[in-house]
């Protein structure tokens, strides 16, 4: 363990100050609300569990990460399967499964899961022509609409932006013909566009397709700046009167409903003033530099692919949730990477962590 961290200093330490500053306002959350009155406890538990599983999958022989990739799919699926109906419903979403007084959201493990077949599926595929291209590419977006399709039964946006970021990044590590990227953004430009015009044209129809409730919820998301949003109002108010050191602990400048999970940079701001926001903003640079750098070095493509779907996911993790926070972008549940409080998401970035350094310690890397 202690060469695993003296060779992934920067790293550790970078997640060290982000885990500080997470748990330093989960002390403050309890004043948001009573359920999060064991904030602190739960996160510094998760965060020691994160820890643990780094350690864990350091351990563990690379090949088989990748080995059983199809069956941790498989498994991933049924999850999310069985979510739909024993889900706890949670805002009109049934995202969570309840687990001897735990609650696990299935649609995390479902990025680890599609992201490792995916890139077991490009690196064994040797692409000689159109009928290869076009087969291979049908068969990576039918893996990726499966769970797609389940977490937009549930509904969860977020998680479906997740999968269609690890499909991006594998078809790009393809290295197909210039046409097959430009048929493909054409057909997602035409794809968009055809949502857009049942939207603002056919809404009746659209809303028989997907169902009252998504719709209302891509309402909520395509109207968010002409429409009076009570969380973003209070975040902006915080940003805007946020001091340098802020306000300390045991104490909040204003209130958030969900300023411990998606609203996470705004409530840092007021309790740890501008100063922490830009540290928090830093050690995301040097982190996402870091992982680049690393895995620019590896030499087996299946490592570099994997890791480069993780960091797809965790940079749009960080501009989304950062740029909702400032009103730029609409408001989806969408959590700040080692920050916001919560288990199933903490984890899942933990485990990708510990399969990540593993791979950067290969000695086939």
């Amino acid at each position: 363990m202690k060469t695993l961290i003296k060779d992934n200093f920067i790293l550790f330490l970078s997640l060290l100050i982000l885990n500080i500053i997470s748990l330093f306002n989960m002390v403050n959350a309890k004043l948001i609300s009573d359920v999060y009155r064991l904030a602190f406890v739960k996160q510094l538990i998760w965060f020691i569990m994160g820890y643990f599983l780094i350690f864990l999958f350091t351990h563990i022989k690379v090949k088989k990460l990748f080995k059983y990739a199809k069956y941790f799919y498989l498994f991933s699926i049924a999850l999310l399967i069985l979510v739909l109906f024993i889900g706890k419903d949670l805002n009109g979403a049934k995202c969570w499964i309840n687990l001897f007084g735990f609650s696990f959201q299935p649609s995390e493990l479902a990025k680890l899961a599609l992201s490792s077949y995916l890139v077991e599926i490009v690196s064994n595929t040797k692409i000689t022509g159109f009928k290869s291209a076009l087969l291979t590419l049908i068969k990576l977006v039918i893996l990726t609409l499966i769970p797609s399709i389940l977490v937009f039964l549930e509904p969860d946006t977020g998680a479906i932006i997740n999968f269609l970021i690890i499909l991006l990044v594998v078809i790009i590590f393809l290295k197909l013909n210039k046409w097959w990227y430009i048929s493909f953004g054409l057909f997602f430009v035409l794809g968009l566009s055809t949502f857009f015009i049942l939207y603002f044209f056919f809404q009746d129809l659209l809303i028989k397709i997907i169902g009252t409730s998504f719709f209302y919820r891509m309402d909520r998301l395509i109207n968010f700046a002409s429409g009076n949003s009570y969380q973003l109002e209070q975040a902006l108010i915080t940003l805007g009167a946020s001091s340098f050191l802020g306000v300390g602990l045991n104490k909040i400048l204003l209130y958030i409903p969900e300023a411990p999970t998606d609203f996470f940079f705004a409530f840092t701001s007021g309790n740890f003033g501008l100063l922490s926001c830009l540290i928090i903003l830093i050690t995301f640079l040097i982190l996402d530099i870091y992982l680049v750098y690393k895995t620019k070095h590896l030499k087996i493509k299946k490592y570099q692919i994997f890791i480069y779907t993780y960091f797809g996911i965790f940079i749009f993790h960080q501009i989304y949730n950062i740029g909702m926070n400032l009103g730029i972008l609409p408001i989806m549940g969408i959590p700040l990477p080692f920050l916001s409080y919560g288990g199933t998401s903490t984890l899942i970035n933990y485990l990708y962590l510990g399969i990540i350094l593993n791979l950067f310690q290969s000695k086939h890397n």
